[in-house]
């Protein structure tokens, strides 16, 4: 495998760096700006032309497109950038595959935010469940999951759509909620706060976790084992209450800790419940998450505690 990977210096992009190297794969990436490393280029997304020409030179059998905006709430503040990004910058990937002379597979990740507000008696998210978006982001990928599909059927790009639910691990920016809550209370811990009180937003919401190293290896079997214009979950099927994940990180410190939820921290639409179906995904390809869930909460919480 001959890997590109667009959008490599984000959250998922070094893992599946790190993956597919392991796997023996022969890895480059994108950024939007320039970057020291050889392997990495600047690019452009919203030239076509820039993406054609990068596809000649390196030549890649594979694209993992992680480019794109992802927070969930800024998507609120930023509804026109969160929409552009992400649609039209796939849309020039595509375009460019299209033209492109060699076959390469796209990989183009979406997300479970697609699904949005599900149907009562629906206790489980699979593939054919109606997309109900409720954010501009959750618009945006679910748009994109329809992009694929045309430029599947029109024009008979090799793409995959990939639904990931929640991903979490080390390494995770603020702005997302396990990197938040670990945040907060590493600087309690740490004794770098001087009030012993977290701010959260709705606690009461339940969401299906994984591992981001979980994560990375269903994409790298899906790009071997995938079947073109296919739309997979990538999840564990467990549903989590946020509450959990924020008592099980206030348990990792010593400090007496208070909750304060502050009205600024809820979303303009919020989806009570929303957990994943991979049957589709285990059944291909044997996939299931192997890391568990407390395992995971306990690197982010170090990895706060180390960089502190």
């Amino acid at each position: 495998m001959r890997a590109l990977i667009t959008g490599i210096n984000g959250f998922v992009g070094p893992y599946l760096q790190h993956q597919l190297k392991a796997e023996g794969a022969e890895v480059y990436g994108t950024t939007r700006r320039q970057s020291s490393c050889k392997e990495i280029y600047q690019l452009n997304l919203k030239n076509q032309d820039h993406i054609l020409r990068l596809l000649n030179k390196i030549k890649p059998t594979h694209i993992f497109h992680l480019a794109g905006l992802s927070n969930v709430k800024e998507s609120w503040s930023n509804i026109s950038e969160t929409l552009e990004t992400n649609t039209i910058g796939t849309i020039n990937v595509l375009e460019a595959v299209k033209k492109y002379k060699n076959h390469v597979r796209v990989l183009t990740i979406g997300s479970s935010e697609e699904y949005g507000k599900i149907s009562d008696g629906i206790y489980k998210t699979g593939e054919k469940t109606p997309l109900n978006p409720l954010s501009p982001y959750g618009t945006s990928k679910a748009a994109v999951s329809m992009i694929t599909q045309n430029y599947h059927k029109g024009y008979g790009v090799d793409v995959i759509h990939i639904r990931p639910f929640n991903h979490i691990g080390a390494g995770q920016k603020k702005g997302f909620v396990t990197a938040d809550f670990a945040y907060q209370v590493a600087m309690i811990a740490k004794e770098q706060t001087d009030s012993n009180k977290i701010t959260v937003g709705n606690l009461a919401s339940f969401r299906d976790f994984t591992d981001v190293r979980d994560i990375v290896r269903a994409y790298h079997l899906l790009a071997l084992k995938g079947f073109s214009g296919e739309i997979y979950n990538v999840c564990s099927g467990m549903a989590v209450k946020i509450e959990e994940l924020l008592n099980t990180f206030i348990s990792f410190s010593s400090k007496e800790i208070t909750i304060n939820v502050d009205p600024e921290k809820l979303r303009p639409s919020e989806v009570p419940h929303l957990v994943g179906d991979c049957t589709k995904l285990t059944e291909l390809t044997g996939w299931e998450p192997a890391i568990p869930i407390v395992n995971s909460l306990q690197d982010i919480y170090q990895d706060w505690i180390d960089q502190l």
